[in-house]
């Protein structure tokens, strides 16, 4: 299982389609799940990102600074 995925649910296939499509866009993903109607509240599908976030030991962020 990927450490970071993303859903997103709709009240019709087309508007999760739609937005599964700006999630993949906008956030480097790819489809894990294509929108379905299983879990009887609309419709929903599923993304993740196409690269690994970094662990904490490489966030090259300086702890004492804020921001």
């Amino acid at each position: 299982m990927d450490d970071v995925s993303y859903m997103v649910r709709g009240s019709t296939r087309a508007v999760c389609q739609r937005e599964l499509d700006r999630i993949c866009r906008l956030l480097g993903a790819v489809p894990t799940m294509l929108p379905a109607n299983t879990v009887g509240r609309g419709w929903t599908a599923c993304a993740a990102p196409t690269t690994k976030a970094p662990d904490a030991e490489d966030d090259v962020r300086d702890p004492a600074v804020s921001g």
